[in-house]
Formats: structure tokens, C-alpha cells, sequence
């Protein structure tokens, strides 16, 4: 298991980018894993009563395209993330500092799937500003957040995290409880999940992942106080080497 010291320690977030986040990779073959992904958020935050005032993002990493559809239906956005260097990176795009990954070609997907692809600049700056706050947080902790305790939210969205933070089986199903408390009665949750991967490894180094299986991450959703609204699974493209994965869930549970 990788715990959060090595993640502290070695995980390099411009390397993880670069890696897993571009369109299409050196060859010209484009990221179907990413667009699939893309895809399901659009489709996911296009149900019904997933709007509201406040969103969190739990294990943002460094990355915002889990964000490109849900900004449009949320009116203020918290991230949250274990690592430092995560954070900071996320910082570095929301503030357009030099050297901030570009997210265009991303954003650009986005828009299109939203009918005007040419809404991306727009689409930025609405994100830029809805990002409120960017704060440490640890799922395995009652409070995630502690010592800061945010007022819960009308919906969480969290995509590629509790699989890759949690040990065992019983963590999951704990750190469900603990993020679930995040969210007010009635609120959402909006997840993608790999399952069946044992690892994803980058720049030379490789990364735990929680085996999982849809009926068990629905019953950890369950068990977390809420009601499965929508589940859907797709097989990982083949070819990724970066990652065992052999398919991702996309689900929204309501408390």
C-alpha cells in the first residue's frame, strides 16, 4: 500500500499531468480513458437536481477536468487534497501563474460535449472564480478537513481518490462515511471509481490501488447513508500502461 508519507514525498504532480491528462499523447493518439471520463461527468451532471450552491471536490489532485461540467450548475467550489504539491499545482492554474499545466484542449472537449466549443476561455474563468478554497484534507479522519470544518455541502464529487487513499475494504467503507459527511441531507454524490486495478505508475514509479468491485463500491454508497441513483461501468480502453485498470464506474448517490 502506498501510504500519504510517500505521496508527500514522490508523487510529482506536473510528471502525473502530463502523463495522464493530454488529449492526445506524443503519437497523436488520443486519451480515451480521459474523454470517457469526460464523458460520464457531462452525462452525470446533466442529471436532474445536481445543482446547488456549494460543491466539493474530495482528492482533487491536481487536476480540474472533474470540475468542467459540474461549475456550470454550482455556484462555489471547495477542493480538497492530501498532498502539498497537488494543491500548489492546482493553485498555479487557478491563478495563471507561468508554468501551469494547459487544461485548453480539456476545456475545449468539455465545451464541445456542452454544444460551443469555443465557450472554453469562458469556461475557465467561471471555474477560476466559483474555486473558493483549496485546503488540506485526509478521508481516513472523521473530519476530513480538520482542524477546518465546512458546512455541508449540497453535492461532493470525488473521481480516482478513495481507491487510491484506502488500504482495505474497511477504510473504503470508513472513508465513505467520513466523506459523506460532507454532504447535507438530500445532496449528492458524484463518484468515478476504477475498478478491478491493482496499481497506476508514472515517471518511473508505481502507485496502490484498492481493488474494487461495482457491487461493493455501491454497497460502501449504501452503507454511507445514501441512495444509488445512477451506475454505470466501461471497460478501460486497452493499451494503458500506465494503470491494470479493467473498467470505471461513474455513479451519483443521493444522502
Amino acid at each position: 500500500f502506498t501510504g500519504t508519507d510517500v505521496y508527500q514525498r514522490s508523487f510529482d504532480p506536473q510528471e502525473y499531468l502530463r502523463e495522464f491528462y493530454r488529449l492526445s499523447n506524443s503519437q497523436g493518439q488520443p486519451n480515451t480513458f480521459l474523454m470517457q471520463n469526460l464523458r460520464a461527468l457531462w452525462k452525470m451532471f446533466s442529471l436532474e437536481g445536481l445543482r446547488g450552491d456549494t460543491l466539493i471536490d474530495v482528492g482533487c489532485g491536481p487536476t480540474i477536468y472533474q470540475l468542467l461540467s459540474a461549475c456550470e450548475h454550482f455556484q462555489e467550489i471547495i477542493a480538497l487534497d492530501y498532498t502539498d504539491q497537488n494543491r500548489r499545482e492546482l493553485e498555479k492554474w487557478l491563478k495563471k501563474e507561468a508554468g501551469a499545466f494547459d487544461w485548453r484542449p480539456v476545456v475545449e472537449y468539455v465545451c464541445e460535449l456542452e454544444g460551443d466549443r469555443e465557450k472554453w476561455a469562458e469556461k475557465e474563468e467561471k471555474l477560476r472564480k466559483k474555486v473558493r478554497q483549496v485546503l488540506k484534507c485526509d478521508v481516513t479522519k472523521a473530519n476530513p478537513t480538520e482542524p477546518v470544518s465546512l458546512p455541508p455541502a449540497d453535492c461532493i464529487v470525488s473521481t480516482l481518490c478513495l481507491e487510491a487513499a484506502c488500504k482495505d475494504l474497511a477504510t473504503f467503507r470508513s472513508a465513505l462515511r467520513n466523506v459523506g459527511a460532507l454532504v447535507k441531507p438530500g445532496g449528492h454524490l458524484v463518484m468515478v471509481t476504477v475498478l478491478r486495478e491493482t496499481y497506476y505508475a508514472f515517471n518511473n514509479q508505481v502507485f496502490s490501488c484498492l481493488y474494487l468491485e461495482k457491487n461493493v463500491v455501491e454497497e460502501a454508497v449504501e452503507g454511507a447513508g445514501f441512495d444509488v441513483r445512477f451506475s454505470e461501468v466501461q471497460p478501460c480502453p486497452p493499451g494503458n500502461a500506465g494503470a491494470d485498470c479493467e473498467a470505471v464506474l461513474s455513479l451519483v448517490a443521493r444522502k
